[in-house]
């Protein structure tokens, strides 16, 4: 709950698109990317989690591979 007189900051601008958004771009350095984009687009499209669930396994999937490997790399 926010304080009484406590107001959200509207004046922040939404980013362009030239702008390189930070999640995407780690994403982007797992390979996962894609299936990041299919999760995306399958909320979308449904507007429900829980009808994308073919798509969220194959994602999580893809980012458990690339976190054990990374993890590898450094031992």
């Amino acid at each position: 709950m926010m304080a009484a007189g406590m107001k959200h900051d509207r004046t922040r601008k939404p980013a362009s698109e030239s702008e390189e958004d930070p999640v995407e771009n780690m994403i982007s350095k797992t390979g996962c990317l894609q299936l990041h984009y299919a999760v995306q687009e399958c909320m979308a499209e449904h507007q429900d989690w829980r009808k994308c669930q073919n798509q969220v396994v194959q994602f999580k999937q893809c980012m458990d591979e690339s976190l054990k490997q990374a993890k590898t790399k450094k031992s």
